[in-house]
């Protein structure tokens, strides 16, 4: 694909010619795996430098304009990278944000993921966007061509460079239909991807024999990063205002067709008076009143449930019920409702 994204073209060329004329760029600010809280590096394929390619994106539905964001959102890609995609790592060398600083991915010494049949003799750095299309702010652009020059004067990058044009799409972390499990047990996203707090609840009495469908009534999501963020939000709603011991639901289900870990199989949910020592409470991110999940969510949270039936969490006659079948809620909305009580062991 030929690149359409004039602000990176502009960028090209000024990095070009800061390459050939060695201006007096500084030193960018370079934020450390460490600084920035990363989990440990696991890729162990190396770089053997000074590479010839320059590898250039733009992540355009993420955007920081300040260190604490910035890194919080390094945090949630590299998790997505590792868990959902399956990758060693995040899969740039170094990513640029907004607020002028650049924060290390993979570093200088070891391969990237970001190019495929390039990343073995190429730098991937990507620009935290604001919008599809939209130039990164006059900070980042200065940061890039200081790292750039960096890297040529230090070897990592030939003076010589090449910037193919056949740059991906803007990445986004939207999973294509492709990506959806088709087998029993759905990837399942950890407690450590969205950073859970620690917390001590009661243990769950195994097999459940109820499966209660439930949705938050919150914002849905589907993106990955932003259905971290609000699994994360949703846990610290429940401990700081409603004083559960942690977050409320076994699992969450996004629109982004993830299921994401809440307490887990093996502890008590909080999520329906009387029955969270014997149901399994699986709540669908958003409000589903007057819309339903989409069908990436609605597999995902039928794969989920097959799952617990094999790995023995749920027992294989299981009643499933709405959350408005056994409390006083419009949970899980009366659109997503009409819909589970069609489901096999439905108590309808």
């Amino acid at each position: 694909m030929l690149l359409s994204w004039d602000p990176v073209k502009m960028l090209a060329c000024l990095l070009v010619f800061s390459a050939l004329g060695f201006p007096a760029w500084g030193i960018p600010t370079i934020i450390s795996r460490k600084e920035w809280g990363a989990s440990p590096l696991t890729c162990r394929t190396l770089l053997s430098p000074p590479v010839s390619y320059l590898m250039m994106e733009q992540l355009a539905t993420m955007e920081c304009q300040d260190q604490t964001t910035c890194s919080q959102t390094v945090r949630v890609l590299q998790s997505h990278s590792v868990h959902n995609k399956g990758w060693c790592d995040v899969a740039f060398n170094f990513l640029v944000g907004d607020d002028g600083r650049v924060y290390e991915g993979v570093g200088w010494l070891v391969q990237g993921l970001h190019t495929q049949g390039y990343n073995n003799v190429s730098l991937g750095i990507a620009f935290f966007g604001n919008k599809i299309g939209s130039s990164p702010s006059p900070a980042a652009l200065s940061a890039a061509e200081g790292l750039i020059v960096y890297a040529i004067q230090n070897g990592y990058l030939s003076p010589r460079y090449f910037r193919p044009l056949l740059l991906k799409e803007e990445t986004c972390l939207i999973p294509q239909n492709s990506e959806i499990p088709q087998k029993a047990c759905p990837n399942i996203t950890p407690r450590s991807a969205w950073e859970a707090r620690e917390t001590h609840c009661p243990q769950m009495d195994l097999p459940a024999r109820f499966v209660i469908i439930i949705h938050t009534a919150g914002r849905s999501c589907n993106v990955s990063v932003d259905c971290l963020v609000g699994v994360r939000d949703t846990q610290s709603f429940h401990m700081d205002k409603q004083d559960f011991c942690d977050i409320g639901y076994h699992f969450l289900v996004g629109e982004d067709g993830g299921v994401y870990e809440g307490v887990g199989w093996h502890i008590e949910g909080s999520h329906t008076y009387g029955y969270n020592d014997v149901a399994l409470g699986i709540a669908f991110m958003g409000n589903f009143v007057e819309k339903p999940p989409n069908v990436a969510a609605l597999k995902a949270a039928q794969d989920l449930i097959q799952c617990a039936v094999v790995k023995g969490y749920l027992t294989p006659n299981y009643t499933l019920m709405a959350h408005s079948d056994v409390s006083n809620t419009l949970s899980p909305g009366k659109a997503l409702y009409n819909i589970i009580k069609t489901w096999p062991h439905s108590k309808h």
